[in-house]
C-alpha cells in the first residue's frame, strides 16, 4: 500500500504529495488552485476544530458568521490593510449571466455592480464595519467573537493544505476597552494556539513576534507560533495581532468609556488554518505513510480479525464487540475491519499508510491463548500483549505514543536549532538544510531583505523568551542585543 511513496531523502516535496494523495487526505480540484478536502482528511480537521472551539468557548468566546463578499469600498479605509491584500483578491464585477444566443454562456454586461465585491481574504473590514452598530457603550466590552469559514487569496503556486487559493481557517476579532486587555488578549491567544500545536498535534513551537516588516496588514504587533519541518524548513502554524485602533478609527467604532469620554476601541484578530494538516503531515510521518498523534487521529485503534471461516470470525467477533464497548467508553475511536473482499495485509497497509496509531490482528490462534499482536505505527513494533486488560494497555500506550511522537519531534527541532555568528558560516548552515539559525540582526528592514533576497531567509520571529546578550548583526556588523530566528520557510 505504502509502495509508490517517494522516500522524503529523494524528494521532500514529492513524498509530502504522495502521502497526501495516497492517504486519502486531498486532491486537487478542477478549480485550478483550489483543493477538495477527502472524508479522512476533512475528519482530522473536524478534530482539530472540535479541540479548538471548544479551547475558543474555554476563554470566553462565541462564535459567528460574516459575509463572503466585501465591498471594495472597505479595504480602501485601511491603508496598510488594502496594501497587504490588494494583489490577491478575487474581485466579483457581475451578478448575472445570459444565454449569448449561441448556445454560450456569457457575462451579462448589464448587470455590473455599481460596487465590485471582494471575495474574502480576511474578514478585519466587514467584521469592523458591523461592530460599529454593535458597540456604543464600556458595558458592550469586550467583544469576543470567533468565525469558521472560508477564504480566497489567489495564489500563483499551490500546494495541497500548504498553500490553495481557498482554505479553511478561523478568525478571532475582538474589541477591547484599553490597550492592554488587548495585548493580554493576542498573548492569550497565542497560547491557546501552542498549547494546541503541542499536546494535540505534538508539534513544538516557538512563540515569537514578527518583524515590522513581516507583521499582518494594519497590525501593530504580530505574534506567532513557529515549527520545524523534517526537511529543515520552518512553517508558521498559527498567529495573533494586537491591531491597536487602528481598524476601529478606520471605521469609526467608538464606546463611552465609565468616565463618560468617547473613545475608540482596541483590536485583535487571530486565526489558524487547513495549512495545519500539513504540518502534521510533514512533521511527523514516514516513508510509509502518515503519523498521526492520537489526539487527533480519526480512527486511533483499528481491529482486524483473520480467520478461517465464519465459525472463526463468529468467535473473534464476539470478543470484538466487548472490547469495543470498553473503548468507546473511555472515549476511544475504534474501527473493526472485518470486510471479506481485501486480505489482512492489504489491510495492514492500508492503515500504516494512513496513520492509525493502534492496531490489533486477531486470529483462532491468538483466541486459544488469549492474546492478540499489537502493531504501534509510531515505531512499527509489532507484540503480543494479553486480552485480559487490553482496554485498559491500550488507553495508556496511545498517551504513550502521543508523547514519543512529541518527543521525537522536539528533538529533532532541539538538535536543529544552530547559532550562526558570521554571514558565510549562515550561508553554510542554511545550504546544509540545518532548520533554524539563531542570529544577531542590527534591526533595520533594509538588512533583513537583502538577507532574504540573498539566501532566500526570513526572520522566523523574535522569540518571546529570547535573553538579551551583545552582538553584531551577521551582514552589517552592526551592534545587536539579541538574536532572532532564521529559516527558509513554506
Amino acid at each position: 500500500m505504502s509502495k509508490g511513496i517517494t522516500s522524503k531523502n529523494d524528494d521532500y516535496s514529492q513524498w509530502y504529495n504522495d502521502i497526501v494523495i495516497k492517504a486519502d487526505l486531498a486532491e486537487h480540484s478542477s478549480v485550478k488552485g483550489c483543493m477538495v478536502i477527502k472524508p479522512y482528511g476533512y475528519s482530522i480537521w473536524e478534530k482539530m476544530q472540535a479541540v479548538l472551539d471548544h479551547k475558543f468557548k474555554e476563554t470566553g468566546h462565541s462564535n459567528a458568521y460574516f459575509p463572503l463578499f466585501i465591498p471594495k469600498s472597505y479595504f480602501s479605509k485601511e491603508a496598510a490593510h488594502v496594501e497587504g491584500f490588494a494583489t490577491e483578491c478575487a474581485v466579483v464585477t457581475h451578478y448575472r449571466l445570459k444565454n449569448d444566443g449561441n448556445g454560450n454562456i456569457v457575462v451579462d454586461e448589464t448587470a455590473k455592480l455599481e460596487e465590485e465585491l471582494i471575495v474574502r481574504p480576511t474578514s478585519e473590514t466587514i467584521i469592523w464595519n458591523t461592530y460599529r452598530g454593535w458597540i456604543e457603550s464600556y458595558r458592550d466590552l469586550p467583544l469576543l467573537i470567533n468565525q469558521w469559514a472560508n477564504v480566497v487569496r489567489w495564489e500563483m503556486r499551490t500546494r495541497l493544505f500548504l498553500r490553495t487559493t481557498e482554505f479553511l481557517w478561523q478568525e478571532g476579532h475582538t474589541a477591547h476597552a484599553t490597550s492592554q486587555e488587548a495585548v493580554e488578549e493576542t498573548e492569550r491567544m497565542l497560547d491557546v494556539y501552542a498549547d494546541f500545536a503541542e499536546n494535540f498535534m505534538a508539534v513544538p513551537v516557538v512563540k515569537g513576534k514578527k518583524t515590522p516588516t513581516e507583521r499582518f496588514a494594519g497590525a501593530l504587533d504580530t505574534y506567532c507560533i513557529e515549527a520545524l519541518m523534517q526537511d529543515g524548513k520552518a512553517l508558521q502554524a498559527g498567529t495573533s495581532h494586537f491591531l491597536g485602533q487602528n481598524f476601529a478609527k478606520a471605521f469609526d467604532v467608538k464606546f463611552t468609556s465609565k468616565e463618560g469620554k468617547l473613545e475608540h476601541v482596541w483590536a485583535t484578530s487571530w486565526g489558524v488554518s487547513t495549512r495545519l494538516i500539513g504540518a502534521l503531515i510533514m512533521a511527523h510521518s514516514d516513508d510509509a505513510g502518515l503519523v498521526l498523534p492520537p489526539k487527533l487521529a480519526p480512527i486511533q485503534v483499528v481491529i482486524v480479525p483473520i480467520y478461517k471461516g465464519e465459525e472463526d470470525l463468529a468467535k473473534i467477533s464476539t470478543f470484538v464487540d466487548v472490547l469495543m464497548l470498553k473503548l468507546k467508553a473511555m472515549g476511544i475511536s475504534v474501527k473493526y475491519d472485518s470486510r471479506d473482499s481485501q486480505r489482512p495485509g492489504f489491510k495492514f497497509a492500508e492503515y500504516e499508510l494512513k496513520g492509525v496509531p493502534i492496531r490489533l490482528a486477531i486470529g483462532g490462534r491468538d483466541m486459544e491463548n488469549k492474546t492478540v499482536e499489537l502493531a504501534r505505527r509510531d515505531t512499527r513494533e509489532k507484540f503480543t500483549v494479553p486480552q485480559e486488560g487490553l482496554d485498559i494497555y491500550i488507553a495508556n500506550l496511545l498517551n504513550e505514543i502521543q508523547e514519543n511522537i512529541y518527543n521525537k519531534a522536539y528533538q529533532f527541532r532541539e538538535e536543529h536549532i544552530t547559532e550562526a555568528n558570521s554571514y558565510e558560516e549562515f550561508k553554510a548552515l542554511l545550504d546544509d538544510k540545518t532548520g533554524f539559525i539563531s542570529a544577531h540582526w542590527d534591526g533595520t528592514a533594509e538588512t533583513e531583505k537583502q538577507i532574504k533576497e540573498e539566501t532566500k531567509a526570513t526572520i522566523r520571529c523574535i522569540p518571546l523568551n529570547n535573553k538579551q546578550e551583545d552582538g553584531v548583526c551577521i551582514k552589517t556588523g552592526k551592534p545587536s542585543t539579541q538574536r532572532v530566528l532564521f529559516a527558509r520557510a513554506y
